[in-house]
């Protein structure tokens, strides 16, 4: 995989602009990467709901869990569905809002230095080895464009925002990642 660095994107991955972004803090570095688990509606894979959700056209009366998510404005950088695809939505060197309040070794709003990624699934589903492939290529070129991105600070959402969030939750593999990419 390979990042266009003017761009900010990955040029594997389908690309969705989500107009849930804005610029990162001036002379802020990219040093972080975010996994996070998300499907929509909960529990319920393959369907274009988190797509629409990032791009602010999710539909609430399609399902009842949609009106009570309608008027939040997210985005992630990168999302892998559970056959390995990747869509972007916010290029690289923009700030996506993924991590809400967080803090991490010291340092609060971790959307400013973080890259956000979602894979397809729950807390308690395993994700598909497709999206395992795909997740350490990708981070293997974004640790290649943005080399502040340290193994320690490939982390879940859990770990920036604990007791708000369990994502990507305990049946993702850290240690595959580990021997694979870290």
């Amino acid at each position: 995989m390979k990042i266009n660095q003017k761009t900010g994107l990955l040029e594997q991955a389908d690309v969705q602009l989500s107009p849930h972004h804005d610029d990162r803090p001036a002379g802020t570095a990219i040093d972080m990467i975010v996994i996070h688990g998300i499907s929509l509606p909960p529990g319920q894979f393959g369907g274009k709901a988190v797509e629409a959700f990032f791009a602010g056209t999710l539909d609430q009366t399609e399902h009842p869990y949609f009106a009570t998510i309608n008027h939040l404005r997210v985005s992630s950088h990168l999302f892998i569905r559970r056959t390995g695809e990747i869509i972007q939505f916010v290029p690289f060197h923009k700030r996506a809002w993924h991590a809400g309040e967080s803090f991490y070794q010291g340092k609060s709003h971790c959307n400013d230095f973080s890259v956000g990624i979602e894979l397809e699934g729950t807390d308690e589903v395993p994700y598909e080895q497709a999206q395992y492939q795909q997740l350490c290529a990708a981070i293997a070129s974004l640790r290649q464009a943005y080399p502040a991105i340290s193994g320690d600070r490939i982390v879940g959402h859990s770990d920036i925002a604990p007791g708000r969030k369990t994502d990507p939750g305990p049946v993702f593999d850290w240690d595959y990642l580990k021997r694979n990419v870290v």
